[in-house]
């Protein structure tokens, strides 16, 4: 399941020592898990924060907690702390926290999704924008809105067309187009302006 190195568990024991809180442990969660953006949290719990529904990791002088909904993101989790000179790193590696890609028998919708939260986003992101799946047609034809920078972007067209298509055409077996359902007249804040005089 999870695997605490020695080093990590007296960095972790230490600390709840220098804290004389009965029945003090830690807890360790994802945050936002199956996503780009997980990441994990790690955090002193006591007895009374708990929900009582979490898994225990016995360690050596404390216990562990694993939120419950955070187990299969968490799941071959590795602990370790680095002792340095100018103090100590403790690393979390949790391969699997931003969730696994749909296999090929998934459906067309878990696979699109996928690529777009995983994929297509992070890329849009550098440009304050991000893509949102509308519609998925029996066709094949995705229906995607455009938002943040993208909205009203003049760049748009080339985005959608150039990238985004592709990828999804050529990762996705049966995506057949791909379609923009954005009114980009609407867009507040466009990275690329579309009207030419601005």
């Amino acid at each position: 399941m999870i695997q605490i190195s020695e080093s990590a568990q007296a960095h972790f024991r230490k600390l709840i020592e220098r804290e004389a809180l009965p029945g003090l442990g830690v807890r360790l969660s994802a945050v936002r898990p199956g996503t780009p953006g997980a990441d994990v949290r790690l955090e002193f719990a006591e007895p009374g924060d708990l929900l009582g529904d979490e898994w225990a990791v016995d360690c050596e002088g404390f216990t562990l907690w694993l939120e419950a909904a955070s187990v299969k993101f968490l799941d071959g989790a590795q602990i370790d702390y680095e002792a340095r000179a100018t103090g100590g790193q403790l690393q979390i590696r949790a391969p699997r926290i931003k969730g696994e890609a749909p296999g090929a028998d998934a459906s067309l919708v878990e696979q699109v999704n996928w690529l777009v939260e995983h994929e297509i986003n992070p890329q849009l992101a550098q440009h304050r924008g991000h893509v949102a799946v509308d519609s998925i047609t029996a066709e094949g034809e995705v229906y995607l809105r455009f938002g943040g920078g993208c909205h009203g972007c003049g760049m748009a067209d080339v985005t959608l067309k150039q990238g985004i298509e592709k990828t999804l055409m050529t990762k996705v077996p049966g995506v057949t187009a791909v379609r923009d359902a954005t009114d980009h007249a609407s867009g507040m804040a466009p990275y690329i302006s579309r009207d030419p005089a601005a």
